[in-house]
C-alpha cells in the first residue's frame, strides 16, 4: 500500500494517477473524495457527518467517523486480499489520521508519503479547480502534517506530478514498503 497524505489541491490525485501510470502491476487509486463522494448527501452537510465550512474549515462528526472506520477497515482487508492500493488522504487531524489508518493496516507493508505543497500555490489550484471551498488549501497545508512520519516525502510547489510519481516508486523499488 501506498499512503499518500497532504492537504487538499497539493496534488495529491494527479501523483496517484501517475503512480497508476508508472508502477508495473495494477494499483486502485481510493481516497478520501470517493468515501466521501459515496455517502449520502444528508450526511454531507450535517454536524454528525462532513462539514465543509465557508471559510475552508472541516468539522467531521461521530456518524461520519463510524463510515470512516468501516471504510478504512474495508481498504485493509482489500489490502490483505492482495489488491494494490494508492489511498489518497487527508489526515485532517494529523498524526491521530495516520494512528487510525496504522491500526486498520496492521501487518502490511505500507509506504507512507508526504505530499507537500506551499498554502499559496494550492490555494492557487484550488481556485482553478473551481471544486473546492475556497480557503481549505491554505488551511491544510501544514496542519495535515502535524505530527505523521513519513517513509519519504515530495513537494509539488515546484515539482510536477510525473516527477514525484516517480521519486515514489523508485522508492518503493529500491526499498520496498516501509513500515
Amino acid at each position: 500500500m501506498i499512503v499518500l497524505n497532504g492537504g487538499s489541491s497539493s496534488g495529491k490525485s494527479g501523483i496517484a494517477r501517475c503512480l497508476q501510470a508508472l508502477l508495473p502491476d495494477p494499483w486502485l487509486a481510493l481516497g478520501t473524495d470517493t468515501m466521501v463522494e459515496a455517502m449520502p448527501a444528508a450526511l454531507q452537510a450535517a454536524e454528525t457527518g462532513i462539514v465543509f465550512g465557508p471559510d475552508g474549515s472541516v468539522s467531521i462528526g461521530s456518524e461520519f467517523r463510524e463510515l470512516e472506520d468501516a471504510w478504512t477497515e474495508g481498504v485493509a482487508a482489500m489490502a490483505r486480499a492482495g489488491a494494490r492500493i494508492i489511498v489518497d488522504e487527508v489526515f485532517l487531524s494529523g498524526a491521530a489520521g495516520q494512528r487510525r489508518w496504522s491500526e486498520r493496516l496492521g501487518g502490511l507493508g505500507v509506504l507512507w508519503v508526504g505530499v507537500r505543497c506551499a498554502g499559496e500555490v494550492a490555494a492557487g489550484r484550488e481556485i482553478a479547480r473551481g471544486d473546492r471551498t475556497v480557503g481549505m488549501a491554505a488551511a491544510q497545508a501544514e496542519s495535515v502534517h502535524r505530527g505523521v512520519v513519513y517513509d519519504l516525502e515530495v513537494d509539488t510547489t515546484r515539482t510536477e506530478s510525473l516527477e514525484c510519481a516517480r521519486t515514489i516508486a523508485a522508492h518503493l523499488g529500491g526499498e520496498g514498503a516501509g513500515r
